[in-house]
């Protein structure tokens, strides 16, 4: 079997960007030439790792198996041009949820960025299902999620705890019921993240768990938006406690309290083949620094 490293960077590139123009492009080839090294790579592996649905490139289950490997062999190959593997250096590729990449992240990069001058991160923010597909597709190296999730080929480990939160406006009927019956919830207009994101995932199950189900008034992809809809009234929220700190102790919201279990672990995900990534074992560290203290929750690292 005769492979070539551009035949392997550009399938990888091909699955990562989503289109073998855009691999061509990122590998300073023509759209033919790539085409053909693509068939040239199929025919010495003897089967499809790529096939077309639609105007899209799609990997095959083959190719998905295989790409791990692949990226392995990319990942070695790369090595070779820093004879020092002990020197940290290069752009870590992070993906992570909206609480961790706003609350945590700016804190963890800066200590990363002066403990490692010719290292830097760049970061992508989208929510849990967004970071998985990222990590997936190798956009990302490295994923930071808030919610619950399992994936057959990612390794997802879980670094500490948060405490989410449901919270309404001073002037809700809410506001001076302590503690609050857990069939009263779901009266409620609730003011919430969209599906797919992990605070989201945490509340449904919860009112699941009570035999509830939210009456959602608003789906919001923006913490601030969320906050404002539910100082105006609009509705009641359920936010990390991190995210709506400073507007409980100024009294502009008010959290109350119920039965639901409303603790979540943040998790780190990363792919197996990346996983002792030297990047990624700089960046570990900083999961378990002293970060500032959120009062509804514990906070335990």
């Amino acid at each position: 079997m005769n492979l070539s490293l551009r035949q392997l960077r550009l399938f990888e590139a091909t699955v990562r960007l989503g289109r073998l123009g855009l691999a061509a492009q990122e590998q300073a080839i023509s759209q033919s030439a790539a085409s053909q090294a693509l068939k040239e790579l199929e025919r010495a592996l003897g089967y499809s790792v790529l096939e077309r649905v639609g105007r899209e490139l799609v990997v095959t289950d083959a190719g998905q198996t295989i790409l791990p490997r692949v990226r392995q062999i990319l990942n070695l190959s790369d090595s070779l041009t820093q004879p020092d593997d002990r020197r940290i250096a290069g752009i870590l590729r992070i993906a992570a949820s909206v609480t961790i990449a706003s609350y945590l992240l700016p804190g963890m990069i800066a200590r990363f960025r002066r403990q490692h001058p010719d290292a830097d991160a760049k970061l992508e923010i989208t929510n849990t299902e967004g970071v998985l597909s990222r990590l997936e597709k190798g956009q990302a190296q490295l994923g930071l999620i808030e919610g619950p999730a399992l994936h057959p080929s990612l390794d997802i480990v879980p670094w500490r705890s948060d405490q989410l939160v449901v919270f309404c406006g001073p002037d809700h009927p809410l506001a001076r019921k302590s503690p609050l019956d857990t069939n009263l919830l779901a009266d409620q207009e609730w003011i919430l993240r969209e599906a797919g994101s992990g605070t989201r995932a945490v509340l449904d199950a919860a009112m699941q768990a009570q035999g509830l189900k939210p009456r959602v008034a608003l789906e919001l992809t923006r913490h601030e938006a969320i906050k404002q809809s539910v100082r105006a009234g609009l509705g009641i929220g359920c936010l990390s406690g991190l995210i709506i700190a400073d507007e409980v102790a100024a009294g502009q919201l008010i959290p109350l309290e119920t039965a639901l279990n409303l603790t979540r672990r943040f998790s780190w995900v990363c792919s197996p083949e990346h996983r002792n990534h030297a990047l990624i074992q700089a960046l570990l560290p900083q999961l378990k620094a002293p970060q500032l203290k959120d009062p509804a929750a514990s906070g335990d690292l």
